[in-house]
């Protein structure tokens, strides 16, 4: 009965719109804007040539130059939500952000497959985002929380760490709604995409090369959805 409903879980999750992830307020864009994406490995690599990062930067560049906003990478391999609150001064309020999206929870997940204390519990998980929110709001910065993405591409829920990547989103569209933050539903978008391109049930190659980080179009997936959240109308 259990697997049942966890079949019907993950079919209404899977079908849902893919608009559905777009509809939390816009952050509304202005002339001078700095915005800083904070985060691990995959947002380190977004800041390469053909990232993510630079995909929003460019994009930015080409619709809005009259506005003058600059985009900066502030992703390092490895890091989980303790280490974000360890450099969140140096590294992103140093940089006087105006827009910071943070970008995590991989790490906090699959860091502890085998030894939950090399993760990040659900509590610490939790009021480490606070803090470094807090941090970002106080520095008069509009803070967007991205979900975490996938570990393997499988359909229906078969990735290992499927449900504890699913509890982690969900505890960050808990806090973005409870502080009334912009939130880009990554888990959300690339379920749906993945549902409706990954044919074969293949475990990477759809979004990711190896079943975390981006391939070239997972690169422009998540450009693309970010810049759904940013409005400059």
């Amino acid at each position: 009965m259990t697997h049942r409903l966890n079949l019907l879980l993950w079919s209404w999750i899977l079908f849902v719109p893919a608009i559905s992830f777009a509809e939390e307020p816009s952050v509304k864009l202005k002339a001078g804007d700095r915005i800083v994406f904070l985060g691990d490995s995959i947002t380190q690599g977004g800041a390469g040539p053909n990232g993510y990062v630079t995909m929003i930067r460019q994009a930015l560049e080409k619709k809005h130059a009259d506005l003058k906003i600059e985009v900066i990478g502030a992703g390092i391999s490895g890091n989980k939500v303790p280490d974000l609150q360890r450099r969140v001064d140096k590294d992103v309020i140093a940089k006087k952000p105006t827009i910071v999206f943070i970008y995590i929870g991989i790490n906090d997940v699959w860091h502890g497959e085998k030894d939950p204390a090399k993760g990040t519990m659900p509590e610490a998980f939790v009021a480490g985002l606070k803090e470094v929110i807090g941090k970002c709001r106080d520095a008069g910065a509009t803070v967007v929380l991205c979900t975490p993405s996938v570990i393997g591409e499988k359909l229906d829920g078969a990735n290992s760490l499927d449900a504890k990547l699913d509890q982690y989103s969900d505890l960050s569209r808990k806090l973005a709604k409870e502080l009334k933050l912009p939130l880009c539903d990554l888990r959300m978008a690339f379920l749906g995409h993945i549902k409706a391109h990954n044919k074969d049930n293949a475990e990477k190659g759809i979004l990711t090369s190896d079943r975390v980080h981006l391939n070239q179009a997972g690169n422009q997936f998540v450009a693309d959805t970010m810049l759904k959240t940013l409005d400059s109308k």
